[in-house]
């Protein structure tokens, strides 16, 4: 029974760390973070960091998502099995000059309306759909 219990209690641990992705990003992962956009469907983008309102996502209490592009979107998201999703995201409404981050607008909020895959790997969050992948760097408000 001595030497049993050992192998009995290894394949309990180890039958619990096969039934959750340990890999998949979770609400902890994202709350209170602020991200700065770097690239949209592989292309670069501009360092806005030093802007007065930069291209950005950040998660609040209970994952109340906002941000910018060419305006500043808000809306309530969900994270389930690793797809981040918001039903009801609303946008200021500010015309701007800058034709490819005008189009912005409608990338984050048919990326965030279907719901984005979301990855997190050493401060770089990725929200992936079937039509576009925004890609951003950690950039807190405070370090």
């Amino acid at each position: 029974m001595k030497i049993a219990l050992p192998f009995i209690i290894s394949a309990v641990l180890l039958s619990g760390c096969t039934l959750t992705d340990g890999n998949a990003v979770k609400e902890s992962d994202l709350l209170h973070h602020n991200f700065i956009l770097t690239s949209v469907d592989g292309k670069n983008m501009a360092d806005t960091t030093k802007e007065k309102r930069p291209l950005n996502i950040e998660f609040g209490e209970n994952m109340h998502v906002s941000g910018a592009m060419c305006n500043r979107f808000m809306g309530q998201a969900t994270l389930t099995n690793g797809v981040l999703t918001t039903k009801q995201l609303a946008s200021t409404r500010m015309a701007c000059i800058d034709e490819q981050i005008s189009q912005l607008d409608q990338v984050i909020a048919t990326t965030l309306n279907n719901g984005a895959k979301v990855t997190l790997d050493q401060g770089v969050l990725t929200l992936s759909s079937s039509q576009h992948t925004l890609t951003y760097k950690l950039s807190d408000w405070v370090n």
